[in-house]
């Protein structure tokens, strides 16, 4: 019983050292830093886009 325990507690210990060492990090998406710097950007305007419509949405229907 008690053996079956340890190991379980070994495995969750584990995960979460795995867990912090990943934490923080890109995934590898196999991208140069310029193709990542455009995506970003492409990422960013199309939210900025998205802010700006729903800010002239909301100051129409006033």
């Amino acid at each position: 019983m008690a053996r079956g325990n340890q190991r379980e507690l070994s495995r969750q210990k584990n995960l979460k050292k795995t867990q912090d060492q990943n934490k923080g990090k890109r995934r590898d998406d196999s991208l140069s830093a310029a193709q990542r710097k455009q995506r970003d950007s492409e990422i960013m305007q199309m939210k900025q886009r998205a802010a700006d419509q729903k800010k002239s949405m909301q100051v129409g229907s006033r």
